[in-house]
Parts: structure tokens; sequence; C-alpha cells
């Protein structure tokens, strides 16, 4: 009796102790990594953990190479979650939820008009998915994919995608790649990289929904935002760019002087009411130069501060117009309208079918780079 005895003891205990490890391994921002432990069209999903001196963490799922949380301090020195998602892998699945939180996005970010192409002569019909048009690369873009981990460390994650030939509609076989590094400084950088087997289009972002506040009951309309753009491109009532470049000087698209995003959101302006609010894209004046801030954006309350550079020519600016409380995301928040911003360096919407517009065609034997970076800083 004394053995059988000792045994259940060290049983108990070791189920103790099993227990607490696995507390202990949750994030700072509170995600258990066994959540994210799955399996999507055969292929297995994990959550990665980047943690630089500063204490700042950036947790990223292989599902659709998606940010999941991102703590960064706020003035008084907390650590707050700035991003919108879900505290397990399966709330991302598709048929859970249809949503581009947090996700490298691919083939083509953003909107292609009615889903045509075309590219030497040959044209491609691609998914309806949006108003009509391919939004984000189809029904199953990458944001629905699992990328493959190719590098991984306490700083730094390598994932690549490979895309077939016909994927949504799309010529030729893609290698893609999304490498995200976090440095000491509190940034957090994104390399894009894609090849291709034939003449294709390629456009990849990263399409998470800030909210500095770190409440994200919060809205962000309070935020102070400034954008280095004289001019953006305009929509019709189905989210499509009309093919102009207008200047943004007399517009609600104006913030070369900072001012909070609620001061123009609702104004009596038809791009306005055309977007429900912002959901276009700002051309950017710092010509391909990565050194250049492209947005600025501020939130009083916590402090927080986030710049944005890229190489890109343009920056789609969305105000979470869609969000309106039916999506539960992390610790059980319903997300509501506007509580959460849209930064997503790109070229610009139906690049492909605007001529003039820098070309998002990549060919055999070229490589496809973009790079974008965000800054987070305390506010003094």
């Amino acid at each position: 009796m004394n053995t059988l005895k000792q045994m259940m003891l060290v049983m108990t205990a070791s189920l103790f102790l099993q227990g607490c490890c696995e507390k202990a391994a949750t994030t700072l921002s509170g995600l258990d990594p066994s959540d994210f432990e799955s399996e999507y069209n055969g292929s297995a999903t994990h959550l990665y953990t980047l943690v630089n001196k500063n204490g700042m963490e950036v947790c990223i799922t292989n599902f659709g190479g998606r940010i999941v949380s991102m703590m960064v301090p706020d003035k008084e020195g907390k650590m707050r979650d700035v991003v919108l998602g879900f505290d397990n892998v399966k709330s991302y699945f598709p048929e859970n939820n249809l949503s581009d939180f947090g996700a490298a996005i691919g083939r083509y970010a953003n909107r292609l008009d009615h889903g045509h192409i075309n590219i030497d002569g040959i044209d491609y019909q691609l998914p309806q998915n949006n108003f009509g048009h391919c939004l984000h690369g189809g029904p199953t873009g990458w944001q629905y994919q699992v990328y493959e981990e190719i590098e991984h460390d306490s700083q730094h994650l390598k994932l690549s995608r490979f895309s077939p030939d016909g994927d949504n509609g799309f010529p030729g076989d893609v290698r893609a790649y999304v490498t995200y590094t976090l440095d000491d400084d509190n940034a957090l950088s994104i390399s894009y990289e894609a090849t291709t087997s034939a003449p294709t289009v390629i456009n990849m972002t990263n399409h998470s929904y800030f909210n500095l506040s770190g409440d994200p009951e919060k809205s962000i309309e309070d935020n102070i935002m400034w954008v280095n753009s004289s001019a953006y491109t305009p929509i019709d009532d189905t989210y499509m760019t009309t093919g102009e470049i207008a200047p943004v000087e007399g517009t609600p698209f104006d913030f070369r002087i900072y001012h909070p995003i609620s001061d123009s959101i609702s104004a009596d302006d038809e791009q306005i009411r055309n977007g429900n609010g912002y959901d276009h894209n700002w051309v950017l004046d710092t010509e391909g130069d990565i050194t250049k801030t492209a947005v600025h954006l501020l939130c009083p309350a916590s402090g927080i501060s986030l710049k944005v550079y890229t190489d890109e020519p343009g920056i789609q600016i969305y105000t979470g117009n869609f969000l309106d409380g039916t999506v539960t995301g992390k610790k059980g928040t319903a997300y509501q309208q506007r509580t959460g911003i849209c930064l997503e360096t790109q070229h610009y919407p139906d690049s492909p079918n605007k001529a003039g517009w820098p070309s998002a065609i990549l060919r055999p034997g070229e490589t496809y780079t973009s790079n974008c970076i965000f800054a987070f800083s305390i506010d003094k």
C-alpha cells in the first residue's frame, strides 16, 4: 500500500507540475501555444513567439502568416496588445471566420477589377469574391493557407508558401517568402520575396488591425494621424479604384498636418460615403525610400506611437468599417466598427488594369521584393 500511495503522490505531483509548466508557457499576451497546434488541409499549424531585450513580444501563426498579438509598452510602461485577432488558430479558419486579421496577404493584396487581369495579351479570370471584384487573392488566398517554417529564432521568423499555377486563377508556379524580424528598438520589419515560373502579378502586404490603446473596445477614431502623401486613388461604390490619382488638398484625405481621424472620417464627402469611412490607397511621397516615414499614428490615451516605413508606392488605410460586433476575438471581445486600423503597404489597388500605374507584374528570372517596418515608441 505504501508503494501504491507513493506512486499516486508522484503522479499527482507530476500532473501539478505539468499544469504549472503549461501555464508558464503562455505568452505575455496570454496566448496558449497549444491552442495553435492543429492541422489545416494536411499541414500543421503552430504559434511562434518573438521577444526583444525590452520585452516587446510578437506572436505569429503560420496559418496565413498572421500576426496574432503584439505587446508594446505604453507611456506608463505597461505592456499592451495593440493588434486584433483570435486566441486560437481554429478561429482563423475560413469556415469559422472569414477574416484577414494579421495576415500575410497574397497573391494580390486589395482588389482586381471584376477579377480580370491581362498579361502579355492573355486574359485571366480570377474569383469575384468582393462586390464583383477579386479581393486579397480570392476566397482561398494565402491568408487561408498554411505557410511553411523556414527559419525561427527568438527575434526572427521566415515562412514560405508555394502557390501552384492556376491557384485562384493566377498564372505561374510561385514560391513566396515572408520574414518577420523584431529588433531591439521595438520595430518589427516584414520582408516579402517571390519568384515565378510564368508571368504573373504579385502584391503582398500585412493586414494587421492596430488598436494602439491596447483596449479593443475603444475606437481608433481619436488616434492622431499623419500621412506622407499629397494624392490618393478615389474609389467607386464597389470599393474599386477609378483610375484617377487625385490631390488630397481640400479633402478629408489630407493628413499632411497631424489631426485626429475623427475630424474627417464622417465628413459629408462622396469618397467617405463610398468607403463607409477610410478604405483608400494613399499615393506616398516617399518615392520608395524606406528611411522616410510613410504614416505616423499616435494614441493619446496610451501614448503609443507607430511609424510605418516602406519601399512600396502606396498604403491602403482601412478603418475597420466592416467590423460590426459579430466577430468575437481575444479575451471574448466583440470587435465593433472602427476598433482597428489597417496600414497596408502595397502597390495601388488594381494596378495591373490601370495604365501608367506602378507595375505589379513578376516574370521568370525576376525576384519580387517588398519591405515594411512597424516602429513603436512612446510619444513624449
